[in-house]
């Protein structure tokens, strides 16, 4: 099997295109926090609970974080229980309000897929617990073994027509002794719409508490053949990370009246 290397690329987050979309647009606010035990896995319920805790994370409302690229910081915004979004920099703005994505993009300096863009980086960094997301189905995956560790796993597979990429399949797993993830493997199926077996790979072993939750302060994509996992190839930090039970005002996740609407594609 040929070596298959992450390019450094990939991380060049305003023209990112070969990153899974793990969406799912949730139904309208929720009115109240019901129990999750037993709906899930007991390996996945050990898993929320070595990060906090699912009730603690469905408890809160708005989640901000910066992705500090050196010429063009990103700060992201997120509604947790409508998954409204925001991305806002220097040059340019992107979002969804609730049922359509959509951009502003005055002086034209971006050029990527906002409907793949704008909420692929809060996926990415709401692990584990955007796994208990509605449509998915779990079932036991083989162990991944990583310099002399044996890290057990769960499979996650969606429904069909749940989200723009319901094909995709994610690989979550964890510390055995803490139960915290370790690592995420996913597959790409947007817009091919075709199933993969080619499963990329991303560490997650650097951690912050924020408001009483354990998220990611930084992940790193590994190059990798198959399920061997080789080196480092990128990192990505997250900065000012807030998450709160308070929502934005009014409107904030809106299309300012000087952008336009974009099409998401869905498989």
């Amino acid at each position: 099997m040929n070596k298959i290397t992450i390019p450094l690329l990939f991380l060049g987050l305003t023209a990112c295109k070969q990153t899974p979309k793990l969406v799912k647009v949730e139904e309208p606010v929720q009115q109240e926090i019901s129990e999750t035990k037993n709906q899930y896995p007991d390996a996945l319920e050990a898993v929320f609970d070595a990060h906090g805790g699912l009730n603690e994370w469905k408890k809160q409302r708005t989640l901000s974080f910066v992705l500090p690229k050196p010429n063009l910081p990103e700060t992201h915004t997120i509604d947790l229980w409508t998954r409204k979004d925001r991305i806002d920099t220097e040059q340019f703005s992107m979002g969804f309000d609730g049922e359509q994505a959509w951009l502003l993009n005055v002086n034209g300096s971006y050029e990527g897929d906002v409907g793949f863009y704008h909420n692929l980086m809060f996926y990415f960094y709401a692990m584990p617990f955007v796994l208990s997301d509605e449509g998915i189905i779990y079932s036991q995956a083989e162990d991944l073994n990583f310099e002399g560790k044996s890290y057990p796993g769960i499979k996650i597979a969606y429904q069909s027509g749940v989200g723009a990429s319901s094909k995709d399949e994610y690989y979550i797993h964890f510390d055995p002794e803490s139960h915290k993830m370790a690592w995420l493997g996913y597959t790409v199926t947007y817009r091919s719409g075709e199933s993969s077996d080619n499963v990329r790979w991303i560490n997650y072993a650097d951690w912050q508490e924020v408001n009483g939750l354990v998220l990611p302060k930084s992940i790193t994509w590994y190059s990798y053949e198959g399920r061997k996992v080789l080196e480092p190839a990128s990192t990505i930090a997250f900065k000012d990370v807030t998450i709160s039970e308070d929502p934005r005002q009014d409107g904030f996740y809106a299309k300012p009246e000087n952008g336009e609407y974009v099409p998401v594609k869905t498989n």
